[in-house]
């Protein structure tokens, strides 16, 4: 955990460096990700350049979650700010006709969407670089929201599964209400991954491991003892997200 821990903390300052920044941001919302996210980034270029901005909206993010975010945000972060945007997204959902309240998905995403956009506007402003929290798995599994927590500068936990970021989790202080809350994307209310994928995070892990070697998902299901079925969702999902991996596809006339 140390060499890991300080080859992404040398990879941060580097990245900060390079590009001129005075600081990072990242988005806080009181999970295992973004607080292993802000944790590093404290640790590698120091708390007084971590700015953590944690942006609750009334339907997705409640107590406890907002607790451990502020939490979080205090021990790692130099400067945080909390920005409740339920009005602000009440308000472009009325600006559009086709909007629908209980579409899970699009309006989901819509807020994820926001998100970035809130990041972006204070990275912007502050002359800093958005740190992204998404790990190797949900990176894998196209697990995110494209251009919403999918938009960022930099990805310091991208080549860790979520197994290995719970461990670092512990390693680096994070508070166990945290490092060992069930992972959500906090789409909506009640959302958890682990119920939207069928399985826990450790087979999904060592599904992706399987699947990176050149596993069949036949095989990898017998070795795990898990359904075919459920694992070949997982393969699914990895192969056809491999859009949100990519920069969209140019027209090439010559």
């Amino acid at each position: 955990m140390q060499e890991i821990a300080d080859k992404i903390c040398s990879f941060i300052k580097r990245k900060v460096e390079k590009s001129g920044a005075d600081g990072v941001i990242v988005g806080v919302s009181g999970g295992l990700d973004s607080a292993v996210t802000v944790a590093l980034c404290s640790k590698a270029i120091g708390a007084e350049n971590v700015y953590a901005l944690i942006l609750p909206e009334k339907e997705t993010i409640k107590e406890p979650a907002l607790k451990d975010a502020r939490e979080i945000a205090a021990m790692f972060a130099g400067r945080v700010e909390e920005i409740d945007f339920t009005d602000a997204y009440r308000t472009l959902a009325k600006a559009m006709p086709d909007f629908v309240d209980g579409a899970k998905i699009p309006n989901g995403n819509l807020k994820a969407r926001m998100r970035m956009c809130i990041l972006y506007y204070y990275a912007n402003k502050f002359g800093l670089l958005v740190a992204g929290t998404g790990d190797r798995s949900e990176i894998e599994l196209g697990y995110f929201t494209k251009f919403g927590d999918g938009g960022c500068d930099f990805l310091p936990i991208g080549d860790l599964y979520k197994g290995e970021v719970q461990q670092l989790a512990h390693f680096l202080g994070v508070p166990p209400q945290v490092a060992d809350k069930k992972p959500s994307p906090g789409l909506w209310l009640g959302h958890t991954a682990e119920e939207e994928l069928g399985l826990p995070y450790q087979v999904v892990d060592e599904l992706l491991k399987a699947f990176s070697a050149g596993e069949k998902a036949e095989d990898a299901a017998g070795r795990l003892k898990i359904k075919k079925e459920a694992a070949l969702k997982i393969k699914k999902m990895a192969e056809e997200s491999g859009h949100k991996r990519e920069l969209p596809e140019v027209c090439r006339l010559k």
